[in-house]
């Protein structure tokens, strides 16, 4: 059975999220932007999560991050549960959101207005990009899209990138420092999606140093992608090779955690001396339901049945 590839293009988590933050309702340049937020300090992490919400004629949007208490200019927790007036901003390079409402030890709500940077729009225009909507500056500001930010991604190659990749970026982590890390381990210039991707799920330099130290050198990001996405660890790939199976191409061990192949599964096989069985016939033992408990059970039966027996006594229901 071939394993599903993730496709070479840009994450679809990130293309939804990033349409809903670029299409909505999107005042000129020259007008304010405001909404409703809503804030709330019990996360278990010691984080703040931030709601934001715009509405208009066009339609409603929402969006929801998680921001240190620091990250905020004038935000204090206050003691108690009775609301108390509160007035804060989160300022960023591409501009200002100023926060008015009320908040209690919990959390609150209120009303933000967003000011965007003169400064920054002249240093984006200077890049060769086209003057900031209110809109996207409004998206740089919630994820700290900065000039210094496009500045280092410039430094290592990824010169004119737009907006929606900038701020995917941002959102998942693809950071110059996650680049660089991942050029010290020989992946030079990779697209933003397959950095997003890595970031999305998981593939960190560290996860790649582990599987080189098992003697998977330069796995293509596909790889590493789909190994995170279905679990073939750094110990699952260990366990496995304990067991007799080194080496063994990342589409084995992806399909392998794919069908439930486990190290447990192999270790009760081989007790029962079934020593060695080739990847494929394992992944089709547990595609049709060929347990342990039947393996035993037909065993008791015919002494000496083979793998491709079992399997095939088990499709006809023997």
């Amino acid at each position: 059975m071939n394993v599903q590839k993730t496709r070479n293009r840009f994450p679809l988590a990130s293309a939804i999220l990033i349409s809903l933050i670029l299409a909505a309702p999107a005042p000129s340049p020259a007008q304010a932007l405001d909404g409703r937020w809503i804030l709330d300090f019990d996360r278990d992490d010691g984080r703040v999560q931030l709601t934001i919400k715009r509405s208009s004629a066009r339609g409603n949007w929402n969006s929801s991050s998680s921001y240190s208490l620091q990250e905020f200019r004038g935000l204090t927790r206050p003691a108690g549960t009775a609301g108390k007036p509160a007035r804060f901003e989160l300022a960023r390079d591409a501009g200002t959101i100023r926060f008015e409402g009320e908040l209690d030890e919990a959390g609150g709500s209120g009303r933000f207005q967003f000011a965007a940077s003169p400064e920054f729009d002249k240093a984006w225009t200077a890049m060769g990009y086209s003057s900031l909507t209110t809109d996207v500056a409004f998206a740089f500001t919630l994820h700290d899209v900065s000039r210094r930010f496009v500045e280092d991604l410039r430094s290592l190659g990824y010169e004119h990138l737009p907006a929606e990749r900038l701020i995917a970026m941002r959102i998942h982590g693809a950071t110059p420092e996650f680049i660089r890390e991942l050029k010290s381990l020989g992946y030079d210039r990779l697209p933003v999606e397959e950095l997003v991707n890595m970031r999305i799920h998981g593939a960190s330099p560290e996860f790649v140093r582990e599987m080189k130290a098992l003697g998977y050198d330069r796995l293509p990001v596909e790889g590493l992608v789909n190994m995170r996405i279905h679990g073939a660890s750094p110990e699952f790939v260990r366990e496995m090779k304990a067991l007799g199976y080194d080496r063994l191409p990342v589409e084995e061990l992806v399909n392998m955690r794919i069908h439930g192949v486990s190290p447990e599964f192999v270790r009760d096989l081989q007790a029962l001396g079934y020593k060695r069985v080739p990847v494929e016939e394992l992944v089709s033992m547990r595609i049709h339901g060929v347990t342990i408990d039947y393996v035993k059970k037909v065993k008791a039966r015919y002494d000496g049945v083979t793998v491709d027996e079992l399997v095939n006594m088990r499709i006809h229901g023997r």
